[in-house]
């Protein structure tokens, strides 16, 4: 369960199992930038080792850019309001940039043996530097001997590092050579986007998660026929949130469900790599995938945020 935790950790536990991962290093902070660098190939994505949210991760094309992420996220890991003790705040992780599309797989764990509840395709790509999450769409459009061999992945993943239990969130990559595993979290997915899910008669992700964990009975882990779909909002620029506009247009959308705005009017806001907050969370359903992505960007397109 440990190795769920850290970075460097997980990506030792599972190389040394034949799961597919990118080539990584760590590298200590106290170490010449200059002088690490020269042992990594290019493109490459430092981060910490355990921070979550894409908070602290920055791909480097070059040495300088290399050098400047590096101190970058150790000015970050100094920080007050970040807790990272141990060698998560004395190192980071170096590892090979992986091209391709990116996906999220939700699952849970039943004496060891992986059931997906959602497979989110993330449209929006995803290529730095910085890793800011956007639109989340299930079902997945891949085909489907694609999602098989994302599936298959993650399950050794999680045998890997000796997951049994619970629930289970991993991020992968997919290209030519098959998929990547880029995380796996013993958790269920962060922020409010776990109200994209519905199982059953209509049960949550938490109540499913909660009746696992007691030993009650789940009528069904099957995800509803419809489908669904989240955008994230992501923090801009630096500085004062001075008013928020178009929520109404927003809702007005066809196919939008909600939009919750979680930060408030007067508070101070940082973007990735820094940050970690959203602006809040648009929700959608419909017939098809397509459908929800576009009334997702449709939504987006009407919000306007002043930051002062």
């Amino acid at each position: 369960m440990s190795a769920a935790r850290d970075k460097f950790q997980m990506r030792q536990c599972l190389a040394a199992a034949g799961v597919r991962v990118p080539r990584y290093r760590r590298i200590v902070l106290k170490d010449d930038p200059f002088l690490a660098a020269r042992g990594v190939a290019f493109p490459c994505v430092l981060k910490p080792l355990s921070l979550s949210a894409s908070r602290g991760v920055i791909r480097a094309d070059n040495v300088d850019q290399f050098m400047a992420a590096f101190r970058r996220i150790a000015a970050l890991l100094a920080r007050d309001d970040v807790e990272v003790t141990g060698d998560a705040a004395q190192s980071l992780l170096a590892e090979q940039y992986i091209p391709g599309i990116e996906v999220a797989l939700e699952g849970l764990l039943v004496g060891g043996e992986l059931t997906t509840l959602a497979l989110f395709d993330k449209p929006d790509p995803l290529v730095g530097p910085f890793f800011e999450e956007t639109i989340y769409v299930t079902p997945s459009r891949l085909p489907a001997d694609v999602q098989r061999a994302i599936e298959r992945t993650t399950a050794d993943a999680c045998a890997a590092l000796g997951l049994r239990e619970g629930p289970v969130h991993a991020e992968l990559r997919y290209n030519e050579a098959g998929p990547w595993i880029l995380e796996v979290a013993a958790r269920s997915i962060g922020g409010l986007c776990s109200r994209t899910l519905r199982f059953g008669t209509g049960m949550t992700l938490e109540e499913l998660i909660l009746r696992q964990a007691l030993g009650l009975p789940i009528a069904s882990l099957e995800r509803e026929g419809t489908a669904a779909g989240v955008v994230m909002l992501p923090v801009p620029r630096k500085g004062t949130l001075r008013a928020v506009h178009g929520v109404d247009d927003a809702k007005a959308v066809a196919g939008i469900e909600d939009v919750a705005i979680t930060v408030h009017v007067g508070q101070a806001l940082e973007p990735l790599p820094e940050g970690w907050h959203y602006l809040g969370f648009v929700f959608a359903r419909g017939a098809r995938p397509e459908d929800v992505e576009q009334a997702l960007r449709d939504a987006q397109a009407r919000l306007r945020f002043e930051i002062g």
